[in-house]
């Protein structure tokens, strides 16, 4: 079927640029979360060599690490999930906004829906993502002690 002006088709590409922008930034955002993850990995791997030779409280500081890091691990693999669902919900969109225009079915509904879908998506990743953040600030916090907070010089 072919679409009756191609003022139509340009238009309809023109709608469709709005959700592949969020498919950038949806990219973008997988790119931070991967190279988050990968530190954690050799954070973890280090972890591990070290988990056998440790007794005591360094043994409990190292295994109370991994915990963390183990959540952490948790919060951005739940938000690369939201994430590539929801390219997934974006990339159905544009398609559902040429096939209305090239076969003149109304699709309104299920373009409203998957962009819907999409954009809550991205929400709760980033929400994992603050998650997962704040649990690395938290456990990043230095000792007081370590602060001098006493000395007014500084």
């Amino acid at each position: 079927m072919q679409p009756e002006h191609p003022v139509m088709l340009a238009q309809t590409i023109q709608l469709a640029l709005a959700p592949v922008f969020v498919l950038v930034a949806i990219g973008n955002i997988m790119n931070i979360l991967t190279a988050r993850l990968a530190r954690m990995v050799d954070r973890s791997r280090h972890l591990q060599t070290l988990h056998a030779g440790t007794k005591g409280s360094e043994h409990d500081g190292v295994v109370a690490e991994m915990r963390v890091i183990d959540r952490r691990i948790a919060h951005i693999g739940r938000a690369l999930l939201c994430l590539v669902i929801s390219g997934l919900a974006i990339g159905t969109t544009v398609a559902a906004l040429f096939l209305s225009e090239l076969a003149g079915a109304d699709l309104g509904i299920v373009i409203a829906a998957t962009f819907v879908l999409a954009i809550a998506l991205l929400m709760v990743a980033l929400v994992l993502l603050l998650l997962e953040t704040r649990l690395a600030a938290k456990t990043l916090r230095l000792p007081p002690e370590l602060l001098e907070l006493e000395r007014g010089d500084l």
